[in-house]
């Protein structure tokens, strides 16, 4: 569908119409090809009736409202007891009702997408990408519900029932006992304020009790608070546990889980995060004593695909909008979308927004394979970390350069611009950082040398007769091999998902591999949008393939 037009616009107003009640996943031709790539090409039109539900005028206004109206903590209930509840304004219950019904918590876990040869993954990353353009704070619950399932497979008698209720199409926002819920979500909480990423420092501490632990410490961040469980790191004799604490003790009282107050964030606004304190909480042991590192990276590497996707979405929702207003707009007698610096611009951004869809739908492919194929488990392993960074740190610069599109209307909150630039720094420091995520694959290199280097000739393979990708792969290994590797840790990922991203153009028929290679990793790349050198074909296509007149 088009954009909706609006008829009491008066003539010569010279604005553009909302672009609302739009088909995210017809419209969106880069989505669509990578989709088709990935294994998904049977689901085509399940994805367009999703595009079309959640590019409707009636989820715009939702998440207008969502993220106009934060949610509030209420420590004591009115006779002064605790009851640590946070109240949610009935927008974001909404947006919970309808990705909870989509599976985008549970798609991945369930039979069907549990299958070897299903694109559960792809799948589901395509969803969560046309969803990120629309609202992106509800979905943090989806994703540490969808990562928290990964550690709670160690122990399926302690956790099997919950996990069943974790994965259905059920949203109950009711605080009680999850044992009467007939679904629910579950939260993380691993970072406490004097260790920050460094979890293995962490304070708080665990000891046995009658059927489980009682864990007391200060968590610095929750993640979704009114979740029914969290994920937590307390400590044991031997080391770092990871633990299942549940919002009520079995005996159906509430837990011993107190939240001090709610981060004023930047962005992710329709969302809270807590600061919290367990006061001899109970909670259940998730695989062995000394062992929760290990346990949680098992969430992890699926919250930084989460973070790859979601701003590739963010990017797509603030592209969108400047081709959307530039094709509207009047500007020196003629539209702004025809004028030749204009059209730079918005083909370089196109051209960003491509390579970040290709990639992470690659990426989720790989995940998809990962449990029978080892170089594919190897690649995802690698290139999570990879791709997190380079999407979400292209993100802010390419969603600022958007709302530079629309001058002055685009720094208007009803533009939608200013909520998107918000939301980007978040998936950009959440589950690691940019340093932390060249630590990681420095970590992923020590523990597998030899699969690294072999995704990395797989990519050389892929990729070798584009322009620049022979020297950025040079450059790499010799990183990666040399004696200094953490000092250039940051040039090496960069290249490395430059070249990821190339491949996974390729993988998607992208007609602009070739372009991307070229404007990005050669000696005509720049640092702002709209300079790189691209020619007006290459211009007119880009911006054609992103958002058909």
């Amino acid at each position: 569908m088009a954009a909706r037009e609006g008829s009491s616009q008066p003539s010569g107003f010279n604005q553009s119409p909302p672009y609302v009640d739009v088909d995210l996943y017809a419209s969106d031709r880069p989505l669509k090809d990578a989709v088709a790539a990935n294994g998904a090409a049977d689901e085509a039109l399940l994805l367009a009736a999703f595009g079309r539900r959640w590019g409707s005028a009636d989820m715009a206004e939702q998440a207008r409202l969502a993220n106009e109206n934060p949610p509030k903590l209420h420590a004591f209930d009115a006779n002064g007891f605790r009851r640590d509840v946070i109240e949610y304004h009935p927008s974001y219950h909404h947006f919970l009702k309808e990705s909870v019904g989509a599976e985008l918590q549970a798609s991945t876990w369930t039979e069907q997408g549990a299958r070897a040869d299903a694109p559960a993954e792809v799948m589901r990353a395509a969803r969560h990408y046309m969803v990120a353009q629309v609202e992106n704070g509800h979905l943090s619950p989806m994703t540490t519900t969808r990562a928290a399932v990964a550690a709670l497979a160690r122990e399926p008698e302690i956790a099997g029932e919950m996990i069943k209720k974790a994965v259905t199409t059920h949203y109950d926002p009711s605080f009680r006992p999850w044992a009467e819920k007939f679904g629910l979500t579950l939260g993380i909480a691993m970072t406490e304020r004097q260790a920050g990423t460094d979890v293995r420092t962490n304070v708080t501490r665990a000891e046995p009790a009658d059927d489980g632990y009682l864990i007391t410490g200060h968590k610095w961040f929750l993640s979704a608070p009114m979740s029914d469980s969290f994920l937590v790191l307390a400590q044991t004799a031997p080391g770092p546990t990871c633990f299942l604490i549940p919002r009520f003790r079995p005996d159906g009282t509430i837990n011993a889980i107190y939240f001090h107050r709610l981060k004023d964030k930047l962005g992710n606004r329709s969302n809270a995060s807590a600061e919290a304190e367990f006061d001899r909480a109970f909670g259940w042991r998730i695989g062995a004593e000394g062992e929760g590192i290990a346990a949680i990276m098992d969430s992890v590497q699926l919250t930084r695909s989460d973070c790859a996707v979601g701003s590739a979405g963010l990017m797509r929702g603030a592209l969108v909008q400047a081709l959307h207003h530039a094709r509207h707009r009047n500007v020196f007698d003629s539209r702004l979308s025809d004028q030749p610096l204009m059209r730079a611009v918005l083909a370089d951004l196109a051209l960003d927004v491509e390579a970040a869809v290709a990639l992470a739908m690659r990426l989720s492919r790989s995940l998809d394979l990962s449990p029978g194929n080892e170089r594919e488990r190897a690649r995802a392993r690698l290139l999570t970390p990879v791709a997190k960074y380079w999407i979400c740190k292209q993100a802010p610069a390419l969603i600022y350069e958007a709302m530079e599109c629309l001058g002055g209307n685009g720094f208007v909150e009803d533009s939608g611009l200013p909520r998107l630039y918000r939301e980007a720094p978040v998936n950009a420091i959440w589950e690691g950082s940019g340093n932390v995520l060249c630590l990681d694959m420095l970590r992923v290199l020590a523990h597998d040398r030899d699969g690294v280097f072999a995704v990395l000739a797989d990519l050389k393979n892929s990729v070798g007769d584009l322009p620049g990708t022979a020297a950025a792969a040079s450059f790499v290994e010799e990183v990666l091999g040399g004696a200094d590797s953490e000092f250039a840790a940051r040039g090496a990922v960069e290249r490395l998902a430059l070249l990821a991203a190339a491949d996974a153009m390729r993988t998607a028929s992208s007609p602009f591999a070739e372009t991307f290679a070229r404007t990005r990793l050669t000696g005509n790349a720049g640092f702002t949008y709209g300079v790189h050198a691209l020619s007006r074909e290459e211009a007119d296509r880009l911006i054609e393939r992103a958002l058909p007149a």
